[in-house]
């Protein structure tokens, strides 16, 4: 597969982007992953980013380097900062607590929901599909208590079904 952003060189990375709510995957080469600020060849695995980019959150408190370690392998806060990997699957028992807190902060919760599929099928009323979709983002931005993005999307979700 080519680069989507050059079209010269073989795509390497995939690259998705979340801009309003609005998921967007592009496939790049190395030199245009780069240029856009993806670091290219370090190996650092995402959760270890995201611990980083917490910095003085809930990612300090968390997963303190004085915290505690694994009783069966010995992996310590500080490692699974530095890694973004646990030892054993005792580890997830050990970091229950600090996991659950992590995944709420990241995802709105710490346990999966899942996703709703919603036909594309062409005699599907592209209104309902609409409704259906700022229905699902009220319901997420409630979740993870984005009150201002809610009320705007309750002001749209309340003009479409005044439309129909």
């Amino acid at each position: 597969m080519d680069c989507e952003n050059c079209g010269e060189r073989k795509a390497k990375i995939t690259l998705t982007e979340i801009e309003e709510n609005e998921m967007r995957t592009i496939n790049l080469c190395s030199t245009c992953a780069t240029l856009k600020g993806v670091s290219v060849g370090s190996g650092s695995p995402p959760i270890a980013d995201l611990l980083a980019h917490l910095g003085g959150g809930a990612g300090d408190t968390l997963f303190d380097a004085g915290g505690e370690a694994c009783e069966y392998c010995g992996t310590g806060a500080a490692e699974f900062r530095k890694s973004g990997r646990l030892g054993c699957p005792q580890c997830y028992v050990q970091f229950d607590r600090q996991l659950r807190a992590l995944l709420r902060r990241v995802h709105g919760a710490w346990q999966h929901m899942g996703k709703v599929y919603v036909s594309t099928a062409l005699d599907t009323d592209p209104a309902h599909v609409r409704l259906f979709t700022l229905r699902r983002r009220l319901e997420r931005a409630v979740e993870i208590e984005d009150f201002e993005s809610a009320a705007d999307l309750r002001d749209e979700i309340h003009a479409l079904t005044e439309a129909s």
